[in-house]
């Protein structure tokens, strides 16, 4: 976690000397959001924003997944756009499929890719990947993974994702604080989601619903050997070597410590392209297990190694919001 990111959670009182230019970044939010809208061409598809108004990981992608997972369920055929962070395609919109790379496309599109079968389409400009992503596919249903405040993306129903455990740290916006838009935000989107914490942690989440991602099973990189998660699925004396590029690795660590071997944490920034390198005998012991998430396993593939494990997740979902969510939709 960067110092800066450190003292927005931390609430540091220094922080208030950057208040004047927060309360400009929340003047042109809120006037680029205006500009924006006004540009608005309407769409015949629904399209679903799952974002949130904070830096740094909540929780979307795991959510955006379970919720293209449901869709199918009720028989719809959803499709997906993404900015594609840190992605470096030749050219855009980029259609995702088998052969492309996370380097092209980002790490979270081809995740989901993968996860879903849905079909995406990825471009910084999202309002270009849906027009993409309508003539080539067809989709009743599309999904934005993130673009809460991508205000040229039109939108039928927007969810907006909280984590349950940092909230909204010291409720300023950038860069005094950690957020996007205000707090109030928030009373506008459609549905509300918390990632994990506690009941009643923030007036502005009585509304929420409460998901809770649940770590269930460990895949081999190499060889797609599943073990279940609980137990000891490691040899006695074995200690974990987890490895983690994403916004919040905090969550991801902890999940790890109800394993019984000690634990050793590796934080890379988030998105981080990983290399060989970076797990060669050097910087990790090859004898022991590393252990990181579904997302940073799709930059590791290429060289993955009889030692290096995926933590597979499902997202636990409360039936109030999943019936929320299909009666917005068939309005």
């Amino acid at each position: 976690m960067s110092f800066l990111v450190r003292a927005w959670y931390n609430k540091a009182p220094w922080l208030w000397l950057l208040w004047p230019i927060s309360l400009l970044f929340r003047a042109l939010a809120a006037w680029r959001k205006r500009s924006q809208q006004a540009q608005l061409k309407p769409c015949d598809v629904p399209v679903i924003v799952v974002g949130n108004i904070a830096v740094g990981g909540t929780g979307k992608t795991p959510l955006l997944i379970a919720l293209c997972k449901h869709l199918q369920t009720q028989g719809m055929q959803p499709g997906v756009i993404s900015r594609g962070y840190g992605a470096k395609g030749n050219s855009y919109p980029l259609q995702v499929d088998d052969e492309t790379s996370v380097e092209q496309a980002g790490d979270e599109p081809v995740l989901i890719a993968e996860k879903t079968g849905c079909p995406v389409v990825v471009d910084p400009n999202r309002a270009q990947a849906l027009q993409t992503l309508l003539a080539k596919h067809q989709v009743d249903v599309v999904l934005s993974d993130d673009g809460l405040q991508h205000y040229r993306l039109p939108r039928r129903i927007e969810i907006a994702v909280v984590d349950g455990t940092r909230l909204f740290g010291n409720e300023l916006c950038l860069p005094a604080g950690p957020l996007r838009e205000p707090v109030s935000r928030l009373q506008s989107v459609d549905l509300l989601v918390v990632n994990g914490g506690e009941e009643g942690s923030h007036p502005a989440l009585e509304k929420a619903h409460r998901m809770h991602i649940k770590s269930v099973a460990l895949v081999n990189l190499a060889s797609g050997e599943k073990r279940p998660f609980s137990g000891a699925p490691f040899n006695i004396g074995n200690t974990i070597q987890a490895v983690a590029a994403i916004g919040n690795p905090l969550r991801f660590f902890e999940s790890l410590e109800s394993l019984p071997y000690p634990l050793q944490r590796f934080v890379f920034p988030d998105h981080y392209r990983f290399q060989a390198s970076d797990f060669d005998e050097t910087k990790l012991d090859l004898n022991q297990p590393v252990v990181m998430t579904e997302k940073d396993a799709t930059k590791c593939r290429d060289f993955a190694t009889p030692n290096m494990w995926l933590v597979e997740t499902v997202v636990e979902l409360p039936p109030a919001f999943l019936s929320s969510l299909d009666a917005a939709l068939s309005k």
